[in-house]
């Protein structure tokens, strides 16, 4: 068989295990493969094959890294308008109860809400910061 055949089949396998685990560092790794198969096909010895595969695989994830490192984190789910599209909608409360819950009806339904922690609940327009289980997290608008 040839080199860059296994080459080639290495890193078909390592896109395969991508598709299962969604581990995206494998496809740089991937990209180290496919660099090592196209040496063995302009004839490079096995050593500079092996070299290749480890420079541009070991570069390519060094580069996503910092690449995404300076990217801002993600909310979590709960306060992440691409997941819940409750969050940044309006709601009006009326009044606070005792223990700092409220009641609004919210697409047709009764909701409980909270204010966000360390705020001082009021009355009036509030916005959906954070859904936790079945109550809104607001904040005054």
């Amino acid at each position: 068989m040839a080199e860059s055949t296994v080459w080639w089949l290495l890193s078909g396998a390592a896109v395969a295990v991508e598709l299962l685990t969604g581990t995206f560092y494998l496809l740089m790794i991937t990209l180290g493969l496919v660099a090592a198969a196209l040496g063995a096909h302009l004839g490079a010895p096995v050593v500079a094959q092996i070299v290749i595969a480890a420079l541009v695989g070991g570069g390519a994830v060094v580069v996503w890294h910092v690449v995404r490192g300076k990217r801002p984190a993600e909310p979590p789910a709960t306060a992440n308008r691409d997941v819940n599209l409750d969050i940044g909608e309006s709601v009006h409360v009326e009044s606070w109860g005792p223990d700092g819950t409220a009641t609004v009806k919210y697409r047709g339904a009764q909701w409980t809400v909270v204010p966000v922690p360390g705020t001082v609940p009021g009355t009036g327009a509030h916005r959906v910061r954070e859904v936790v289980g079945n109550r809104l997290v607001v904040e005054k608008t």
